[in-house]
């Protein structure tokens, strides 16, 4: 174990599903409570601990919108997103893609300026610090209407430049990709790339409703592997999946890590990735994700150097900046042969 752990924490890697509020330590949650005069319904930190044992998806999101409650000030999300740099520095990975939820604190009067300023003033920082680079995705809440959507992304636009990517998450079943399509057509004749959430709770349906949508990316996808058609089309256009196995795991999706498909969706050469979700709830960040999901499935190192190699392809990033990450990548693992 040691052995594999340090070998996955100096292999190079991109985390591509990432949310930002769902890095919130219950440490961090109290200390911001305490500095913007809130009071929490936990009494302490093991409690908060406690009542991360979730049945599904949406008992996960009631109680994470309710600690982003305390994410008022630019310092706060700046710290945020300092602490999950800081904290992924240690894990070897080398470029972040992370989303935010502007409607989660929009609705709370928060201005979307002082969400995306405080990660911006982060991510600057955790490149001069680490040498971490990162980008933003603005995801729009599905369980909101289309409306909404439109909303945000007007508020988005002006930061075009600072926001590589839209993307949808929240509830998914009974919200459908197709719901935000106009959305999403908008979205991409300004420039954005996108993303969505499919195929986590939802059917394989929602994977080929996303698809439609011209999306670059799905986000989790394990229930692809029910439609053998649609699992053929993935491969053969080379689409990125960013898997969570912690959060498969946590969220019921996957009984357990034993039964989690990463292995298969390689064996079926599909483009899939390994990400930590919302680690703050679900037990482990990037080298956490690894070492379970290579363990449980026996993974290889031509395996997890695999894994590592669609992290960089399936990225946002530049092909030169691409290039550079997978020759340091190929280095690192010849090296430790």
């Amino acid at each position: 174990m040691t052995d594999l752990r340090s070998f996955l924490t100096g292999l190079p890697k991109a985390e591509l599903h990432l949310h930002i509020e769902g890095t919130l330590e219950p440490e961090l949650m109290f200390a911001l409570a305490a500095r913007n005069g809130m009071a929490l319904p936990f009494a302490n930190v093991e409690a908060v601990r406690a009542a991360y044992e979730f049945a599904n998806l949406q008992d996960f999101l009631d109680i994470y919108y309710q600690g982003a409650a305390v994410l008022v000030t630019e310092r706060d999300f700046h710290d945020l997103a300092a602490a999950y740099f800081d904290r992924i520095a240690a894990d070897g990975v080398v470029h972040a893609e992370i989303m935010f939820d502007p409607q989660t604190h929009t609705a709370r009067g928060i201005a979307f300026g002082t969400v995306i300023g405080g990660l911006l003033s982060a991510i600057a920082e955790a490149e001069a610090r680490h040498g971490i680079t990162a980008r933003l995705i603005c995801s729009f809440l599905r369980h909101l209407s289309e409306q909404e959507a439109f909303a945000t992304l007007d508020q988005a636009t002006p930061w075009r430049e600072r926001i590589a990517a839209v993307g949808l998450d929240s509830s998914e079943v009974g919200h459908p990709p197709a719901k935000f399509a106009r959305v999403f057509a908008e979205a991409r004749r300004r420039g954005f790339r996108l993303c969505a959430h499919a195929g986590e709770e939802g059917p394989p349906a929602y994977v080929a409703e996303a698809l439609a949508l011209g999306v670059d990316r799905i986000d989790h996808g394990n229930r692809s592997l029910e439609d053998p058609s649609l699992v053929a089309h993935l491969a053969r256009t080379g689409m990125c999946l960013t898997v969570c196995p912690l959060s498969n795991v946590r969220l019921r999706n996957v009984d357990t890590m034993a039964d989690h498909p990463i292995d298969r969706m390689l064996a079926a050469g599909l483009l899939a990735t390994v990400n930590s979700d919302d680690p703050a709830y679900f037990g482990g960040y990037m080298v956490d994700n690894f070492v379970a999901v290579a363990q449980a499935r026996e993974l290889s190192h031509g395996d997890l150097h695999r894994l590592a190699r669609n992290s960089f392809l399936g990225s946002f990033l530049p092909d030169d900046e691409v290039a550079g990450h997978l020759a340091r990548l190929d280095a690192y693992v010849a090296e430790a042969r």
